[in-house]
């Protein structure tokens, strides 16, 4: 229902802990956290994989079918997605991914997945028999999308909501046959499309299809094939830094790690923090201080897209030769900050006591995550933030 979006739309159900979702859905029986994050409606310390945790998720969104808080279109129908925040605008298409497209590559990828965390996506749309959280993707340049999109984002939405964050979100359908037709035709004519955000996601969506595969007496409509996406023109995209915190220095004295740093890196004293705005630039912040770091131009690789993302500078020539960090998958003594909370919750975290070092990033580029996809390499974990995120709960893909 139009006039309840307001009361369903949440954030995505990976950027909230337990204890943050429980918080944001308090006096809110509708939030869509209810279905994302249904472990807030067990008693506390439910573990959130247990069984009994997608099935409360089933439950309440069979509930909210009931009271008629969502409802199902008629039709097949395709919906424009605008994200409005602080003058930024980025204006996206909702529609059905093909999960072929994804398997043959054509949707491309740039990060590995966790097994758990496919695992628990699988489980989460076999027992909603529905993907409930899209899949960001970016689209290669093209105007003629662009302005069709633009031009089917008039009148009044179906859905208009401003979140507790400032950011708005605003969805309208498109139902004639002829403006689809020609949408489809335009992505359709599309090199290729890029998975931004939502990786395991795709991953489970595939997964299910695979497994459904076969089955048309128990699946007949194939809905199965397709998974949730919207689709944003690369250029609209906003992507901050995620920046890294260190545990410790690995036995060294703080002169003795910036010593070290001096090999690869010119080193200057700041004094204020230091958000970096150009590639090979770094800041650090250590024992209450904050240092610009460049690193010397020769270490920089020009021909491999992977090894030239700061990310990557900053893990091969500080992280692991000299702080001993060799897994940032699994090694528990780095950590990741998204730029959204910006360069006070590094230095929170160091002056706390509990982190000995933090390192803020130059975020990548749009351009960078596509030519790694495109050469079907991997960005190291926690690569990219897209900022602002999408909603969940305005727009879902039933299966059935």
């Amino acid at each position: 229902m139009p006039e309840r979006a307001a009361d369903v739309a949440a954030p995505p159900y990976d950027v909230l802990s337990t204890d943050e979702a429980s918080a944001r859905a308090a006096g809110k029986p509708w939030s869509f956290l209810h279905i994302s994050r249904p472990e807030i409606d067990l008693p506390p310390g439910t573990n959130a994989y247990a069984p009994q945790v997608y099935a409360k998720a089933t439950e309440n969104l069979q509930g909210m079918l009931a009271a008629r808080i969502l409802e199902r279109d008629d039709e097949p129908c395709y919906y424009v997605y605008r994200i409005t925040a602080q003058g930024h605008t980025q204006t996206g298409l909702v529609c059905a991914a093909a999960v072929a497209e994804y398997d043959s590559n054509r949707i491309r990828k740039h990060e590995y997945t966790r097994p758990d965390k496919e695992d628990d996506r699988v489980r989460q749309i076999e027992a909603l028999n529905a993907q409930t959280g899209p899949v960001l993707v970016a689209y290669p340049h093209a105007p003629d999308v662009d302005a069709r999109l633009a031009q089917l984002a008039t009148g009044t939405p179906v859905a208009d909501v401003t979140a507790d964050d400032n950011v708005r979100h605003s969805v309208w359908p498109i139902r004639s046959p002829e403006a689809i037709a020609a949408l489809s035709a335009q992505f359709d004519a599309l090199s290729a499309l890029y998975i931004c955000d939502g990786h395991h996601r795709s991953a489970a969506a595939s997964r299910v299809a695979a497994a459904r595969r076969g089955q048309a007496a128990r699946w007949p409509t194939q809905e199965h094939e397709y998974f949730l996406a919207v689709c944003f023109p690369h250029r609209q995209l906003q992507i901050l830094p995620y920046n890294r915190i260190v545990t410790d220095l690995n036995g060294l004295s703080v002169d003795a790690f910036l010593q070290r740093l001096s090999e690869g890196f010119n080193v200057e004293a700041a004094e204020a923090p230091i958000a970096p705005t150009t590639r090979g630039e770094f800041g650090l912040y250590v024992a209450g201080r904050w240092y610009r770091l460049f690193i010397h131009a020769g270490l920089i690789p020009v021909t491999d897209p992977v090894a030239r993302l700061d990310v990557s500078l900053l893990a091969d020539h500080i992280l692991a030769p000299i702080l001993n960090i060799h897994d940032l998958r699994t090694d528990k003594r780095v950590d990741f900050v998204g730029g959204v909370r910006g360069t006070h919750a590094l230095e929170s975290r160091v002056d706390s006591g509990g982190m000995a070092a933090a390192f803020s990033l130059h975020p990548t580029h749009m351009e960078d995550l596509m030519a790694v996809a495109d050469r079907g390499q991997v960005m190291p974990p926690k690569s990219t933030w897209f900022e602002p995120k999408l909603a969940d709960g305005l727009v879902s893909h039933v299966l059935d």
